[in-house]
């Protein structure tokens, strides 16, 4: 069975889901196993373009199961709310081809509250939360005082679990945030709206995975987020609150015996990320703004300017250690060519030193890039799809990137739609 994983070697938004969406069409199942609906991944097809949040990117094939897996923060309603867009669009999303693990989490109401709460009361040490929950949710899920899919349809003492679980949330709220606490019929009204909507999807999906393994079916393992956002090894507390690593599959995904064959790591042809946090080749001003608009970066999910800047070597080659990445997809190579030169940050400096590997979290914010430039290729290269024809300073280019990190470059996006890519 040939299984493979789609992870992201940076800050996020590198354009996985693109990728998952080129390459899914040879899999039986899709697999999120980490994140929540904090992020987007972008896609485009010949169905439009679609932001997704939650639902697996393997949505738009026929005969592909898609599976949110127990380590995902499962939000209903957000989660209803994109299966209502998608049939909307003409998309079939229903029980046959999206399966819910039966043991992943419930992301409430309250979570976003206190998501929200907590950054008003951060000010401007804030973290930069989407204030999707995602904090909130993970941190009770460690302290065991979540509820799982599976009681939404096994559960006989569910109202008592949910009353145990308010009880202490609006201690919270009222003790720590002086906020209106919530009501549990409120609560009740909506877990049983959402059991209605959702419930049909629920299922055993370990059960189903380990069948697979035993048909030798071929599994996708799709990721949010990237690996500078990793709880564990990101840029910490700059970082999500779940694992983005592929060596999380196994627990995430709900097939603890998973053997990942390939790691696919996404790699922006720049560098761009959401949120707050160290980002030493980040630009400022009319630079940043021209990339900015030419690479149209805006948050998939918040529509927040994502800051930009010329690609990092240091911390893309430490992305592809901590991934253990078999091969890179590079993507958005089109959006340089405007470019007279192509700038690279090749090192850090620090404390008067250049260093070429990733520092402690805390010593980022001391580091400065160092940059060389490469020429530019001042030519459209959106609809070239043979390694061969692109302009030769393209090459050079990929092939740069490609030895400063020590991983193969597989594939080159050089457009948005599906069949803009190059495989070499």
């Amino acid at each position: 069975m040939r299984n493979c994983a789609i992870v992201g070697i940076n800050w996020g938004d590198e354009g996985k889901g693109r990728i998952v969406d080129l390459l899914c069409s040879s899999y039986d199942y899709v697999v999120r196993y980490q994140g929540g609906g904090n992020a987007g991944h972008t896609v485009v097809n010949d169905k439009g373009k679609f932001a997704l949040h939650l639902i697996p990117s393997g949505i738009f094939h026929e005969g592909v199961i898609n599976i949110l897996g127990n380590g995902v923060a499962l939000d209903p309603e957000s989660l209803y709310e994109e299966i209502v867009f998608l049939r909307s669009k003409g998309i079939e999303v229903s029980p046959a081809n999206l399966k819910i693990s039966d043991r992943a989490s419930i992301l409430f109401p309250w979570h976003k509250e206190l998501d929200a709460l907590e950054e008003e009361r951060l000010k401007d040490k804030k973290y930069g939360s989407t204030k999707q929950g995602i904090a909130p949710f993970y941190s009770n899920k460690y302290q065991k005082k979540t509820i799982l899919m599976g009681e939404l349809l096994y559960s006989s003492n569910l109202d008592e679990h949910i009353k145990d679980i308010l009880e202490w949330k609006n201690l919270i709220l009222k003790g720590v945030y002086n906020a209106e606490p919530i009501s549990f019929e409120d609560i009740k009204k909506w877990v049983e709206d959402m059991k209605e909507k959702i419930g049909p999807f629920i299922c055993d999906t370990t059960k189903l995975l380990m069948n697979a393994v035993y048909e030798n079916k071929s599994i996708l393992f799709e990721a949010q987020l990237g690996s500078l956002r990793d709880l564990d090894y990101g840029i910490y507390p700059y970082t999500t609150s779940s694992n983005t690593l592929a060596s999380y599959i196994p627990i995430g995904s709900g097939l603890p015996t998973a053997k990942i064959e390939e790691i696919l790591g996404v790699v922006k042809a720049y560098s761009t990320c959401v949120g707050e946090g160290p980002f030493v080749s980040e630009w400022k001003g009319e630079d940043a703004d021209k990339l900015r608009e030419a690479g149209m970066e805006y948050g998939a999910k918040t529509g927040r300017p994502r800051r930009v800047g010329p690609i990092d070597i240091v911390a893309t080659k430490y992305g592809v250690e901590v991934q253990n990445a078999t091969s890179i997809a590079l993507t958005k190579l089109d959006v340089l060519s405007y470019m007279d030169k192509i700038p690279v940050c090749v090192k850090y400096k620090l404390h008067g030193e250049e260093i070429d590997h990733f520092p402690f979290p805390s010593l980022l914010e001391e580091c400065e890039p160092v940059i060389e430039y490469l020429d530019g290729w001042k030519e459209d290269i959106s609809k070239i799809r043979k390694w061969e024809e692109l302009p030769n300073n393209a090459r050079v280019y990929v092939e740069f990137i490609e030895k400063q990190i020590n991983c193969h470059i597989k594939y080159v996006s050089v457009g948005q739609e599906r069949n803009a890519y190059i495989e070499r």
